[in-house]
C-alpha cells in the first residue's frame, strides 16, 4: 500500500530540491501517493496573502506526514515565518537534526555522529515580545525598576523566556525515546540552569526527573556555552543533546558547519499527530531555477522520513547511495567541490540522477 504523504515544494529553490528528493524517494521502490500542497512567497497572491493556506494543515493533518522544501522567511517585516506558523499549527514540540560526517565532505572533523533535539514552541521563540516605546513595555519597565533592574523608559524591547514543565517534559522524554528506537547510548540536556534559575532552571529539574524514569539510557546535562566548546574539542563523548529552542537552534548550526554545513544538515519536526520532514537551509532565491543548488540535506530528510514510515531497508539503501555519491566526490554541485568553480560540478538533478543510478546497482 502506498504512503499517502504531502508535499510541500517551497518556494525560491526549494521545487527543485522538491523534484530532485521525490525522484530519490521514488527510486528507493517505496510507494507514495504525494498530496502536492503550497506554502510560501510565491503563493501568497492565490491564497488572499496567506502564504500558509489552510488547505496545506488540513492535508497535513489528514495524512500525518509530510515532506516539505524550503520557504523564504522575510527579514525584519513581511510575514511571520511558515516554518513557526507549522510548527505552532500542529504542534511539532520536537525538532530533530542529525549532524553526522559523511566521507569525502570537507570538514575539520572525522566521525561526527550527534543527534539534536530542539523544544520547538516554547522559549523565547514563543515570539512573547514588547516594542520599544509602547506603553505597555514602559509599565513593564517600570515593574522591573522596581525589582532592581537598570533599563530606562524608553529604551528597551523585551522578549519573554516561557519554559514550562509540560513541554521540557515531553521534549526530554521524546530525546529519551528517540535514543533507545535509535540505539543512542545517551542523552544530554544543555541548559544555562546556573544563570537563569527559574526558567532554564526548571528545564534541568525536569530532565533529571525524567532521567530518573529512563535508566536505561546514560544522562547528564551540560551549561549552553561550555556544551559548545566540548562540541568542538570532544565531540564523541556526545550523542543526543536535547535544548531548549534558542539554544538548539544555535547549538544545531554549530553541529552543522562540523559536519560540513547546512547543505548536509536534514531535519524532522515531530508532533503527537503529525511530522513534517525538512531540510534545515534556506531557500537561496537568488539560486531559483538555476538547478544549481545541493539536494543533499533534503533527500536525507527523506531518509529520515523513510525510517518513519518503517521503510528501514529503504532508507538504508538511499542514505547508503548518498553516502558513495560524496564519497566519490564526480556527480555534487558547486559547494562541495574543493574549488566552489570547479568545471565538473553538476546541477541538482544530476545529482539525483548519480544517487539513483547507484541505488539502482544495488537492486
Amino acid at each position: 500500500m502506498a504512503h499517502e504523504v504531502t508535499l510541500i515544494p517551497g518556494d525560491g529553490t526549494g521545487p527543485e530540491l522538491t523534484e530532485a528528493t521525490r525522484r530519490v524517494l521514488e527510486a528507493t521502490g517505496v510507494a507514495f501517493d504525494w498530496d502536492v500542497q503550497q506554502a510560501g512567497a510565491d503563493v501568497m497572491d492565490q491564497f488572499g496573502g496567506n502564504p500558509l493556506p489552510e488547505q496545506t494543515l488540513e492535508s497535513i493533518r489528514r495524512t500525518g506526514v509530510a515532506i516539505k522544501g524550503p520557504i523564504t522567511t522575510p527579514v525584519g517585516g513581511g510575514f511571520r515565518s511558515v516554518n513557526v506558523g507549522l510548527r505552532k499549527a500542529l504542534d511539532l514540540y520536537a525538532q530533530v537534526r542529525p549532524c553526522k560526517t559523511y566521507e569525502g565532505v570537507r570538514t575539520r572533523f572525522d566521525d561526527v555522529d550527534l543527534v539534536i533535539v530542539r523544544e520547538n514552541t516554547e522559549d523565547l521563540y514563543a515570539g512573547i515580545e514588547y516594542e520599544q516605546g509602547k506603553p505597555e513595555t514602559v509599565e513593564l519597565i517600570e515593574w522591573i525598576e522596581a525589582q532592581g533592574g537598570t533599563l530606562r523608559h524608553g529604551d528597551a524591547g523585551i522578549s519573554i523566556k516561557p519554559l514550562s514543565v509540560s513541554g521540557t517534559r515531553r521534549v526530554v522524554q521524546f530525546a529519551f525515546d528517540y535514543a533507545r528506537r535509535n540505539g543512542r547510548r545517551k542523552v544530554t540536556a544543555v541548559h544555562k540552569a546556573n544563570i537563569m534559575k527559574f526558567t532554564d532552571g526548571l528545564y534541568l529539574r525536569v530532565a533529571r526527573e525524567v532521567a530518573e524514569e529512563n535508566t536505561d539510557i546514560e544522562f547528564d546535562d551540560r551549561i549552553v556555552d561550555n556544551m559548545c566548546m566540548q562540541l568542538v574539542q570532544r565531540p564523541d563523548e556526545y550523542d543526543v543533546l536535547v535544548l531548549p529552542n534558542l539554544y538548539g537552534d544555535i547549538v544545531s548550526d554549530l553541529a552543522a558547519g562540523m559536519i560540513g554545513g547546512l547543505g548536509m544538515a536534514p531535519g524532522a519536526n515531530f508532533g503527537e499527530n503529525a511530522s513534517i520532514f525538512e531540510p534545515t537551509h534556506g531557500s537561496a532565491p537568488k539560486y531559483a531555477g538555476q538547478n544549481k543548488v545541493n539536494p543533499i540535506a533534503m533527500m536525507l530528510s527523506g531518509m529520515l522520513m523513510l525510517r518513519h514510515l518503517d521503510e528501514a531497508e529503504a532508507a538504508e539503501r538511499l542514505e547508503s547511495a548518498i553516502a558513495d555519491v560524496i564519497r566519490e566526490g564526480a556527480s555534487v554541485t558547486y559547494d562541495m567541490k574543493p574549488s566552489r568553480d570547479d568545471p565538473t560540478a553538476v546541477g541538482t538533478s544530476e545529482v539525483a540522477d548519480a544517487i539513483i543510478d547507484k541505488m539502482g546497482a544495488r537492486v
